[in-house]
């Protein structure tokens, strides 16, 4: 069993099974560096989780792809009639479907050449990649979780009071708007990334409890992707 496993290439060019697993361990952890800096540096209007577990899986197909094809040219052109069906039969509107696509085909394609040992181990790779993907949700990114919205019917000067308490339940505090209310005070808005989002009571009892705040309205806000 264990030496089908470790030499179950049976191809015209077999690969060691130690350079297969460090191939593609390598091209996850490059992968993983291209995503860490995409949700770090992007800054346009749309965000998209999906395309950032994207980023992190598609160098380790692409790595398979390349020992499958091993400079064999009637297997690339098997690839592209492949991912052509796929291409104009369906229209997956999820880049991470994409990349599941991907990974069956390339899976497959690895059986169909005598590759077993690489399909085994890729196998392993991939779905490792993807459940982690899953449990740790990749790619978020949590700019606030709470929008606070008060009115403050002390002076405006006196303000840096309530931000002094609002600071001592969150971990990022942004002011999203101040403007003077028709009917007296001043209005706030508050961007919110609480420090224990299960605590929002304790903040409501402690600007109850704080002079000058009035009419408090809490919304809960999603985190900063698309699904």
């Amino acid at each position: 069993m264990t030496d089908w496993l470790f030499q179950g290439d049976f191809s015209p060019t077999p690969i060691d099974y130690r350079i297969v697993a460090l191939s593609l361990m390598l091209a996850f952890l490059c992968g993983h560096v291209i995503a860490w800096l995409y949700t770090l540096t992007h800054n346009g209007l749309s965000y998209s989780r999906s395309f950032v577990k994207s980023l992190i899986v598609l160098p380790v197909i692409v790595a398979l792809v390349l020992m499958v094809l091993s400079n064999n040219l009637v297997t690339a052109f098997g690839l592209m009639a492949v991912l052509a069906i796929v291409r104009f039969r369906n229209v997956l509107r999820d880049t991470l479907d994409t990349t599941f696509i991907l990974a069956s085909i390339v899976l497959g394609m690895c059986c169909g050449t005598q590759r077993f040992t690489t399909a085994v181990i890729g196998c392993v790779v991939m779905a490792s990649i993807f459940f982690y993907l899953w449990v740790t949700d990749f790619g978020t990114r949590l700019s606030h979780n709470l929008i606070l919205n008060l009115n403050w019917s002390r002076p405006a000067a006196e303000i840096p009071e309530l931000s002094a308490l609002l600071k001592r339940h969150s971990r990022t505090l942004k002011s999203a708007a101040q403007h003077t209310a028709y009917s007296g005070g001043t209005d706030l808005s508050y961007r919110i990334l609480l420090r224990d989002p299960a605590r929002v009571e304790d903040l409501l009892r402690d600007l109850k409890d704080l002079a000058g705040v009035t009419r408090v309205h809490t919304i809960a806000a999603e985190n900063e992707s698309e699904a």
